[in-house]
C-alpha cells in the first residue's frame, strides 16, 4: 500500500467524519423545524380517520374535508383553552401580590390546623414547618409570568408552523411518505413502501386510542370531583388526564396537581373536618381510576391499536424511559410499532421476529 493511497484513505475519513459533525450540527440548529414536524406528522395520523369519513361518508372533497377537520381541531384546541381560564383566574387571585395577606393568613391558618392535627395523634413531622417563610415563594411567580409572556411569540410561531406543515401532511398524505422515500434505496422501495402504510395505519389507531384511553380518564376524574364539589372539576380532570401521556410518570404529576388543587379549593374549611376528609376521599377515587385505567382500559387499548402484548408494552416503555428519560417514554411505543412492521417486512423468517410480529 503506496503513501498516496494511504493518505486518501485518511483524507476520506476525515471527510466523511467532518460531514456526519456537520450534519448533526444542522440537526442540532433546526430541531425546532424537526419538531414541528413531528408534530405536524402525529396531528396529521390523528386526523386521517376523521378526513377519510368525511370523503367516504359525505362525499367532501379533499381539501374541504382537510378544511373542515382543521376547523374541528382548533375549536377544539380552543375550547380546552377556554376551560383553564377559570381556574387560572381563580388560583391568580389566590397568588395574586395584591391579596398576599390574605394569602398569607390562609397558609398560616392551614398549617395551624395540620399541625395541631397531627400533634394530636402524637405526630410531631410538621412542627418545623411554622418557621418556614411559604409566602415568600410567591415573589418568584411575576418572574414566572414574565416569562412565560417572553415565550408566548416563539410558540405562536410553534403552533403557526404546526399547523402549515399539518395542513398538507393532510392535503397530500404521501407527501411525509415521498419524503422519506427518497432515502431509501431502490430495490428496497416497494417493500418499504408497503411498511409505511402498515405503520401509518397502526400508529393511526395508537394515538386514537391515546385519546380514547385520556377520555376514560377524564370522565372517571371529573366524576370523582364533582362527586365531592371540588371547584373547577372538568378543568382539574382534563389536566390531570392530559397528563397520563407520560408513562408512569404522569399520573405521579396528576396525583400532587390533584391534591394540591383540591386542598386549595377548600382553603377556608376547617382542615380536619373538611379539607383532610375530602382529600383522602378524592385521593382513593384517583387510585381506583388508575387502577381501572392501568388493568383494563389501557391494556385493552394499547394491544387493540398496536396488536402488541401489555407485557411488551410495558418493557419497551421502561426501556425508553431507561435509555432516553421522559421523552423515551412518550415515544418508546410508537417507535417499537414502527420497527416491528419493518422487521416483519425485511426480517419475515426470524425466529424472534417472526414471534414478535405475529398479530401484525
Amino acid at each position: 500500500m503506496t503513501s498516496k493511497t494511504i493518505s486518501k484513505g485518511i483524507l476520506r475519513a476525515v471527510t466523511i467524519i467532518l460531514g456526519i459533525v456537520l450534519l448533526l450540527y444542522f440537526l442540532f440548529k433546526i430541531q425546532s423545524v424537526i419538531v414541528y414536524i413531528v408534530i405536524a406528522g402525529i396531528v396529521s395520523l390523528i386526523a386521517r380517520p376523521f378526513i377519510k369519513f368525511l370523503r367516504i361518508r359525505f362525499k367532501f372533497p379533499n381539501t374541504i374535508a382537510v378544511v373542515t377537520t382543521m376547523i374541528l381541531m382548533l375549536g377544539l384546541l380552543a375550547g380546552i383553552f377556554v376551560l383553564f381560564i377559570p381556574l387560572i383566574i381563580e388560583q391568580g387571585k389566590n397568588l395574586s401580590l395584591l391579596q398576599i395577606d390574605q394569602l398569607e393568613t390562609d397558609i398560616q391558618n392551614l398549617f395551624s390546623q395540620i399541625t395541631s392535627y397531627f400533634s394530636s395523634k402524637g405526630i410531631d413531622v410538621l412542627g418545623e414547618l411554622k418557621n418556614i417563610n411559604i409566602t415568600s415563594q410567591f415573589k418568584a411567580i411575576p418572574n414566572l409570568l414574565n416569562f412565560l409572556l417572553e415565550t408566548l411569540g416563539s410558540l405562536s410561531i410553534g403552533l403557526f408552523s404546526v399547523l402549515f406543515i399539518s395542513f398538507f401532511f393532510m392535503k397530500d398524505n404521501r407527501l411525509l411518505k415521498n419524503g422519506i422515500m427518497t432515502l431509501i434505496p431502490d430495490k428496497t422501495e416497494s417493500r418499504f413502501s408497503k411498511s409505511l402504510e402498515t405503520i401509518n395505519d397502526l400508529l393511526s389507531r395508537y394515538f386514537i386510542g391515546l385519546i380514547f384511553q385520556i377520555l376514560i380518564l377524564f370522565v372517571l376524574y371529573t366524576i370523582i370531583l364533582l362527586t365531592f364539589g371540588i371547584t373547577n372539576a372538568v378543568v382539574i380532570a382534563f389536566l390531570c388526564a392530559l397528563l397520563n401521556l407520560i408513562p408512569y410518570i404522569g399520573p405521579v404529576i396528576g396525583f400532587v396537581i390533584m391534591l394540591i388543587l383540591s386542598m386549595t379549593s377548600n382553603l377556608q374549611q376547617d382542615f380536619q373536618t373538611e379539607i383532610l376528609p375530602t382529600t383522602i376521599y378524592v385521593m382513593i377515587g384517583y387510585f381506583i381510576a388508575q387502577i381501572i385505567d392501568n388493568f383494563a382500559s389501557q391494556p385493552i387499548i394499547f394491544s387493540k391499536t398496536t396488536k402488541s402484548h401489555p407485557l411488551e408494552i410495558f418493557l419497551i416503555i421502561i426501556i425508553g424511559g431507561l435509555l432516553f428519560g421522559i421523552l423515551g417514554m412518550i415515544t418508546a411505543v410508537p417507535i417499537y410499532t414502527a420497527l416491528k412492521v419493518i422487521l416483519k417486512e425485511f426480517l419475515a423468517e426470524n425466529k424472534i421476529v417472526k414471534s414478535l410480529t405475529k398479530n401484525l
